[in-house]
């Protein structure tokens, strides 16, 4: 699978793994899930992108529990941040059309398309070697949500 478009987020993406992990050592159990899934599949992509993994395996690796037990526990995930993402957030243009959106809105996004990730491989024997739907799209929107979502949270106010 190509992941060129993963390419020119690498650098930063070093910078925000070390911030997600210092600001996952919370005593907020919940936060400290949601923080370190969403460090972990992003270190998935940086992985994937270093070691040429196909699409299959990177959506088998991909992580939602986190986010299924906080929303269980009534989980606000403005905790992950208060406020909306504003302009100074969005480092990728791509991305401008959440400007406005809160860390909620943002990870229920991010956990739809992991859901619908899953079962596209589902529906066409285990594999999105060869759907219809644009996989490589669909990852790489992932991505840039989950890259923003840490931007966000790492951000200033």
């Amino acid at each position: 699978m190509n992941l060129e478009w993963l390419k020119t987020g690498i650098g930063p993406l070093k910078d925000l793994l070390t911030f997600l992990t210092k600001e996952g050592k919370t005593n907020d159990v919940l936060k400290k899930q949601a923080i370190r899934e969403l460090r972990n599949n992003l270190n998935i992509f940086h992985n994937a992108y270093l070691n040429n993994v196909s699409a299959d395996v990177m959506i088998d690796m991909l992580s939602n529990e986190a986010v299924k037990d906080c929303i269980s526990a009534n989980f606000k995930f403005k905790k992950l941040k208060a406020g909306v993402i504003e302009p100074h957030h969005v480092t990728d243009e791509r991305n401008k059309k959440y400007i406005g959106w809160d860390a909620e809105k943002l990870v229920d996004k991010i956990d739809e398309k992991i859901e619908e990730l899953r079962i596209i491989k589902k529906m066409n024997g285990n594999s999105v070697e060869k759907v219809k739907n644009n996989t490589s799209l669909m990852l790489s929107n992932l991505y840039y949500r989950m890259k923003l979502l840490a931007d966000f949270i790492k951000g200033p106010r």
